[in-house]
């Protein structure tokens, strides 16, 4: 699954989401910056990255994800 097809996913899914995605192999790093993670738990924002992904780490389409998750406020905060 290409880089693109990944942010083309997320974003079709997750409310105004902007995402940056590498891919390593069937490994995926993904950085999801979206105002639907407001008063979210770090847990429950990985869930909600998660269940987008579903299907594609069901089938092994994708193996392992690591993610950063950020609201646009975190994102401009961070250092």
């Amino acid at each position: 699954m290409s880089p693109e097809q990944i942010k083309e996913l997320l974003q079709a899914q997750i409310a105004d989401a902007e995402v940056d995605v590498n891919v390593d192999g069937s490994h995926v790093n993904l950085v999801v910056v979206s105002p639907a993670f407001e008063g979210l738990s770090p847990v429950k924002k990985q869930q909600l990255v998660y269940a987008v992904l579903q299907e594609q780490i069901a089938s092994g389409t994708i193996h392992a994800v690591n993610m950063k998750t950020y609201t646009p406020e975190q994102w401009g905060k961070r250092a």
